[in-house]
């Protein structure tokens, strides 16, 4: 008999649902607009972390709870929120397994307000679908501390030095239309359709590309920008050889010119190099 499907996991912030090749992550605290704390953090590593090793999961959607994505982090401890640590182990990652080591395609649908770390953590996956009215801002320096989880980083390749310090230095927010003018989002929709436009995408993905070429297009990319022209070409040779000795580098023509849907035998998890540790 096959082995049964493993138990889902049992989270306290967030939700962890697979099917049909894709695994939605689903912050989940509605009734503090889905703030980061109470341990959101580490159960988000370690969703990511299943994500990344289960072959099963080819594609993955990070969405909040309506009616927020993320609030950003949870102020109840007040004046304390931002109170210096004590000790060495401090990080302001935030997440020790970011979405961008997943070596899977990464969507991060945002249905709604994502202020502070819930822009942040956004920025960490491949693709943003935004929601049209709601507000996002990475708010930290009108809080009297800064932004976080790599945002130094991730904006800059992601919309440029002038747009990243727009919304880094000000602490603005913006509404959909000016994300997606800034550069932080391509598609912006009303907010009940962020979710199935993500998941639509995001199944197309799971069917249609190769695993074993978005993990390594993926780390190449996500790499790319602290490497020589050079390197990233000697890279690139690299992955191809690799890629074109494998079984589904045939079967990806084949599908095609037969009209019909691969049958990929790549798997992530033994076979793809394991993703940028940062």
């Amino acid at each position: 008999m096959p082995a049964a499907p493993p138990e889902p996991p049992s989270y306290r912030t967030i939700r962890y649902e697979v099917a049909d090749g894709v695994a939605v992550v689903t912050l989940d605290r509605p009734e503090v607009r889905n703030a980061f704390g109470d341990g959101m953090g580490g159960e988000l590593s370690d969703a990511f972390r299943r994500c990344d090793t289960d072959d099963a999961v080819r594609a993955v959607v990070l969405t909040g709870a309506p009616p927020a994505f993320c609030a950003g982090a949870d102020l109840s401890a007040g004046g304390d929120t931002f109170a210096a640590p004590e000790g060495d182990g401090f990080s302001a990652a935030a997440v020790p397994m970011p979405p961008w080591r997943v070596r899977k395609l990464v969507v991060a649908a945002v249905n709604g307000h994502a202020i502070g770390l819930g822009l942040t953590l956004a920025l960490q996956c491949d693709i943003r679908i935004m929601a049209a009215d709601a507000r996002y801002g990475i708010v930290q320096v009108r809080r009297g501390v800064m932004g976080d989880a790599y945002s130094h980083w991730t904006l800059p390749r992601t919309v440029g030095q002038s747009a990243a310090a727009e919304i880094l230095l000000t602490g603005r927010t913006f509404d959909g239309p000016a994300m997606r003018d800034l550069g932080v989002c391509r598609q912006v929709l009303p907010a009940d359709e962020v979710l199935p436009t993500a998941l639509e995408l995001a199944r197309d993905v799971a069917v249609h590309a190769a695993p074993l070429s978005v993990a390594a297009s993926k780390a190449l990319l996500w790499d790319s920008w602290d490497r020589s022209r050079d390197e990233v070409e000697a890279l690139e040779t690299l992955h191809h050889r690799r890629l074109m000795a494998h079984p589904d580098a045939r079967e990806g023509v084949e599908a095609f010119l037969a009209r019909r849907p691969p049958e990929w035998r790549g798997t992530v998890s033994v076979e793809a190099p394991a993703g940028p540790e940062s």
